[in-house]
């Protein structure tokens, strides 16, 4: 299926891996870096070159890491598997394996470090074996070659970074090793900063067009369902070819490269009409190209089920644990097998459906893809300023955040270029309580300005949300909600160089949302008390035991003291131009606290954004 996409990049992984220029600049890691968003053909390409390698003999071993899904999301048993499969594929190895675990068993326990099982498992019997002319034969076609598919999706990054780290130092110290390293992985830092050497090709698969494939994909598809479904066959029979030459092309266009995107829009035009939903595919396809890729769809498929007794906890459970069977949901939920079902068969596009109840698991058909979890947030959001489901959508937003602290900033600007939906009230005050909440996670996205541009964010959003919100009750109550999440570290210690500019963005985007809301709920504003900036801190929420509870008044009132504040402290300095202060946010007990230090930012401040284990006892 991804003949047409892969055969240039197979041709020239080839040719670098087969045929180098020199040995002095020959890569030993082949790094496939992926720019967009999942869903474009990675594993297969990974599994096409490993099929490719195998049949010449020279696949030493691949291993294929998967979000979400117990040894497979983590670096514990990557060395063991590695060996394993290794003593397979070249059986001359098996007896320097062996030595290596007599004289050592500690390798097959957590005893020992990652880099020195691969070296004493992996790296260093295939050299004894190459030294010894055990497999001659099979050289002379060129290196062998390792594939390791989906690094971004390891839960254990400092196991990542060792692997990496430790695999380029043994090809600096042995530069002959007839052995690559295939790794095909999205652009994530911890991964990238390890890989910005010589030692290293990286290449682009956005540079190879996937649209043939894409095509063939969906023809062979829609072919299938014609020979499936009446309804398609009796409109082919009296309206002549579907889709038409003219859908095919929009489908591609819209579809952009992705095959994820790609199979779940296929999913979704031909699923069973419902009661909720009784349109034909011919009526879907038109609807998804109207679609904001995947964001419509999960919209659009999650309504479907929505008015089913148990939905709510049946999704909350899939997205939000690991994976389970229909019956081990139905324990968890302590509901009938049946009631699981009835919901999850109107969402198939989305989700995978075992076909057993008792065996095989519910999956998200995207658990890599961390704008699902995000989508789930928003709509779990908008259920939760409705009908006061709190914990559901602190459970979602959680989720989200620990994908990654590279992901969750990149995946909110990618939301908000989409602007998906119509809701736009509820939207801007999910991306302004979820920003605000951002400022508590103890791993944040190491990039210059972010606590600021969170600042920024959170106040901006507060704007929009306030303009957009039409004469209802939905804005005052999104300003009652308390929000409920686990305790962020008691050590957290963040700080920012405020400046002027920063402060009149504030200043602006707060008078916005004041005026606003002062015209549509003059209560609102009324009822509040005001921050003149002399109070030497601003309370932000509440801990109680393991839970921080916090409101969106309180996030409001947060913002408007720092203004108020940096007013107050700039005049008390009386210097031209304002310098920049330094604002901070730690806990002291029974809250977090914003404060302004007593002085001002230094011009040498190297980072504007610093998260460590400071303690704040004694602030």
């Amino acid at each position: 299926m991804f003949r047409a996409k892969a055969k240039n990049f197979f041709f020239d992984l080839t040719q670098c891996v087969s045929h180098p220029r020199s040995e002095e600049i020959t890569p030993r890691l082949g790094m496939f870096r992926w720019n967009e968003s999942g869903g474009s053909g990675k594993s297969a390409i990974s599994l096409e070159i490993a099929r490719i390698y195998a049949g010449s003999g020279r696949l030493l071993a691949s291993y294929f890491f998967f979000r979400n899904a117990g040894d497979r999301s983590r670096m514990d048993r990557f060395a063991v598997t590695l060996a394993s499969q290794l003593a397979a594929a070249v059986p001359t190895t098996a007896s320097f394996i062996k030595a290596a675990l007599k004289a050592e068993p500690g390798l097959l326990t957590h005893s020992v470090s990652l880099a020195t099982r691969l070296e004493r498992l992996v790296y260093r019997p295939f050299q004894a074996a190459v030294k010894r002319g055990l497999f001659a034969k099979n050289l002379t076609k060129g290196p062998f070659l390792i594939v390791v598919d989906g690094l971004d999706e390891c839960d254990d990054k400092r196991g990542v970074e060792e692997f990496i780290s430790h695999t380029l130092d043994f090809f600096k110290k042995h530069p002959s090793t007839p052995l690559r390293i295939f790794i095909a992985s999205r652009v994530e830092q911890h991964i990238q900063a390890h890989l910005e050497t010589d030692g290293v090709l990286v290449g682009n698969l956005d540079d190879y067009s996937p649209d043939e494939d894409i095509n063939n994909f969906l023809h062979a598809s829609f072919q299938i369902a014609e020979k499936q479904n009446p309804i398609i066959r009796a409109y082919i029979h009296g309206h002549g070819v579907w889709p038409t030459t003219q859908d095919m092309r929009m489908l591609v266009c819209h579809i952009r490269g992705s095959f994820v995107l790609a199979s779940t829009i296929f999913k979704f035009i031909v699923q069973p009409a419902t009661e909720e939903d009784p349109s034909t595919p011919m009526d879907r396809l038109p609807l998804t190209l109207g679609m904001n890729g995947l964001d419509g769809i999960y919209a659009q498929t999650l309504a479907r089920s929505r008015h089913l007794p148990h939905f709510r906890d049946i999704i909350s459970v899939i997205a939000l644990k690991d994976p389970q069977s229909i019956v081990k949901i139905a324990e968890l939920l302590d509901i009938q097998a049946f009631e699981i079902v009835h919901v999850l068969l109107n969402l198939q596009a989305i989700i995978h459906v075992p076909g057993s109840d008792e065996r095989g698991d519910v999956t998200l058909c995207h658990t890599s893809l961390p704008s699902f979890h995000l989508h789930f947030s928003y709509y779990s959001f908008s259920i939760c300023v409705k009908r006061s489901y709190v914990s559901w959508h602190s459970s979602s937003w959680q989720l989200f955040a620990k994908l990654g602290p590279g992901d969750f900033i990149n995946e909110i600007e990618q939301l908000k270029a989409r602007q998906p939906y119509v809701d736009r009230s509820l939207y801007h005050a999910f991306l302004s309580s979820s920003f605000f909440y951002s400022l508590f996670l103890d791993k944040m996205i190491p990039v210059s300005d972010a606590f600021a541009y969170l600042l920024t964010e959170i106040t901006k959003q507060f704007a929009l949300a306030a303009e957009y919100s039409a004469s209802d009750s939905r804005l005052e109550l999104w300003f009652d909600q308390r929000w409920c999440f686990p305790v962020p570290p008691y050590n957290l210690y963040q700080r920012v160089r405020f400046t002027e500019h920063v402060y009149k963005t504030l200043q602006h985007d707060l008078q916005r949302a004041s005026i606003a809301i002062h015209a549509k709920f003059p209560e609102i504003i009324e009822c509040q008390p005001h921050s003149t900036g002399k109070e030497n801190e601003s309370n932000i929420g509440r801990v109680d035991v393991v839970v921080f509870r916090w409101g969106t008044i309180d996030a409001f009132n947060a913002l408007e003291w720092i203004v108020a504040r940096a007013q107050c402290k700039w005049e008390e300095l009386k210097e031209t131009p304002r310098p920049p202060l330094e604002l901070s946010l730690y806990y002291r007990s029974p809250s977090f606290r914003f404060s302004f230090n007593q002085q001002n930012m230094s011009d040498d401040f190297e980072s504007p954004l610093i998260s460590s284990s400071r303690s704040s006892v004694g602030r």
